[in-house]
């Protein structure tokens, strides 16, 4: 009867583990096929998902798993590019302080745990999407912020003609500080506009020369 009823446990623990065995992640798009960072799965769009404040996790809803998708093919793109250029690679403190930074965008570190927990995220995937998004913000560093020139016309132009408007109507009745006193600011402020307009043209560029392959709606 004991080797009847063991023989039992065992067909049931091997079919519980095939059936374990045969549950594959669905795999949703490929970005340049055959590059090391070209597969993009559901694990990957509910991980993203996961890292964002105040965004549900329980049957996520088709706008926000496809806006994920979106900056997913973007960062593919982008970590395709920063992967020729070893010499960005973060350094464990740079991760470790870029982890403690993301966890405070929560209420409490056991909420944080929590969400990694129901997608299934473990430490060691964190850390490596943590290292990839250090790396892509070292890539777009190296190729646009390091060589953005602001002019002091650019500076003057946004003073007169944006910084000074909207402070008054911000701030009626209150002097406008000079632009002596906010030309750190103003050009900081046109700076990381045209970062961030360059990296949209790359990114524009990347898209209409990438083979985009979607294998799975969602």
């Amino acid at each position: 009867m004991k080797k009847a009823l063991l023989a039992l446990l065992i067909v049931v623990f091997a079919s519980i583990l095939c059936s374990a065995q045969q549950v594959v992640d669905k795999m949703v798009a490929t970005v340049n096929a055959g590059v090391k960072t070209d597969l993009i799965t559901y694990s990957d769009l509910l991980w993203q998902l996961a890292l964002q404040p105040n965004t549900p996790l329980d049957n996520p809803t088709s706008p926000d798993l496809n806006r994920a998708l979106r900056l997913l093919i973007d960062q593919r793109l982008i970590l395709q590019e920063a992967d020729k250029i070893p010499t960005i690679v973060p350094t464990q403190k740079e991760i470790s302080d870029a982890r403690d930074e993301l966890a405070r965008n929560f209420p409490t570190p056991l909420e944080f745990q929590q969400r990694l927990q129901r997608v299934g995220m473990t430490s060691e995937k964190l850390d490596e999407i943590i290292e990839q998004r250090l790396k892509m913000e070292k890539y777009l560093d190296f190729r646009f912020r390091n060589f953005v020139v602001i002019s002091q016309k650019e500076i003057t132009d946004y003073y007169g003609q944006v910084y000074t408007p909207r402070f008054r109507t911000r701030f009626p009745g209150r002097i406008v500080p000079s632009l002596e006193q906010v030309r750190d600011e103003i050009e900081q402020t046109l700076k990381e506009a045209k970062i961030e307009s360059d990296t949209d043209a790359f990114l524009d560029t990347a898209r209409e020369r990438a083979e985009i392959v979607m294998l799975n709606p969602v």
